[in-house]
């Protein structure tokens, strides 16, 4: 049963990726959308698209790492609705490369979309939630890499760490004064979008996720029940949560694991796109929901639906425990 969205959602990075998909996903459950990105041709594609199938919504170019383009998301974004309850940060770019070889200025600039762009964006989402005294969701989508840093992405997961750091934070703060805020931190594993193709690489060879991968989808589930459920954390995928459990139980051996693990599993056997051909300084190709990555697609995320149902996943866990030791007893009986 697919139940409706009745409010209006703001979503950064909505012209490709998770955030092409949420939008959609949201707009069929009567969602009023707001959505905003760099690429003008795919976002009035994509306004175009909804208000077509009989929904709401309206473009807003913007450079998220500028402060003043995202203070203008939230004043369209009133100008139109007349306010709004959800603001989702999901814009984001990555880069491949070592440590040593990304230059400074590439990863100041990935810091101004990935890092910047969340806190300009949470700051006028809090601001607004204040001003109107009702209960608003600001919803910041991270990664498994800003739980524990992986080889290669370096700057990536340096950004996400901060914007992890930055959310949690926050939260604190909101809670303490009782601020009418939710704050959501989502944590999505390998997710098939074209995050690979939109990132600079200093690889010889293509990034791409290789290993188990995750629609798109199970990102947006987590984020739009995030918008009506107010939640801490959304992980999304099983190996996003046990990465971040583990990880800092077993710091060594985590770093040996991906010492060897993450280095082949972050490129393809193609040579790599030119590195001038990417989308960290300029909007990326739009309108696409997946990458080129080969790997185990997964159709779903199990571990989202038990977050979204964490009585009856505990229920289903509690009866599968008591079978196991009834078909325990049996064995021993026979």
């Amino acid at each position: 049963m697919t139940l409706s969205l009745k409010q209006t959602v703001v979503i950064t990075g909505a012209s490709s990726g998770i955030g092409l998909v949420t939008a959609r996903m949201a707009a069929k459950r009567g969602a009023r959308l707001v959505v905003a990105a760099r690429n003008t041709e795919a976002l009035e594609q994509l306004a175009e698209e909804i208000r077509s199938q009989g929904g709401q919504a309206i473009a807003v170019t913007a450079d998220v790492g500028q402060e003043e383009d995202v203070a203008r998301i939230a004043s369209e974004a009133i100008a139109a609705f007349g306010s709004f309850d959800t603001w989702v940060n999901n814009a984001g770019v990555s880069i491949f490369g070592t440590c040593e070889e990304v230059t400074i200025s590439d990863m100041q600039r990935m810091f101004q979309t990935d890092f910047w762009g969340t806190v300009y964006g949470s700051r006028v989402a809090v601001q607004h939630f204040k001003e109107r005294g009702s209960a608003g969701a600001l919803i910041n989508v991270g990664s498994l890499f800003g739980d524990w840093a992986p080889p290669v992405q370096s700057t990536y997961s340096a950004a996400k760490h901060a914007l992890h750091g930055w959310t949690n934070a926050l939260r604190m703060e909101l809670e303490k004064e009782k601020a009418p805020v939710s704050v959501t931190l989502v944590h999505p594993g390998r997710i098939d979008t074209p995050y690979n193709e939109h990132a600079r690489s200093y690889l010889d060879k293509q990034p791409s996720h290789r290993g188990m991968i995750y629609p798109p989808e199970a990102v947006a589930d987590a984020i739009l029940f995030s918008a009506e459920h107010p939640k801490r954390d959304m992980y999304v995928g099983g190996q996003a949560k046990i990465y971040a459990m583990l990880a800092p139980l077993f710091p060594r051996l985590t770093d040996k694991v991906l010492e060897l693990w993450l280095y082949p599993t972050q490129h393809d056997d193609r040579p790599s796109r030119s590195r001038e051909d990417n989308a960290l300084y300029r909007a990326g190709y739009g309108l696409h929901e997946r990458g080129t990555h080969h790997g185990w697609f997964r159709s779903g995320s199990l571990y989202v639906q038990m977050q979204k149902h964490p009585l009856l996943s505990a229920a289903a866990v509690a009866g599968l425990g008591v079978a196991a030791r009834l078909w325990a007893k049996s064995r021993q009986a026979a």
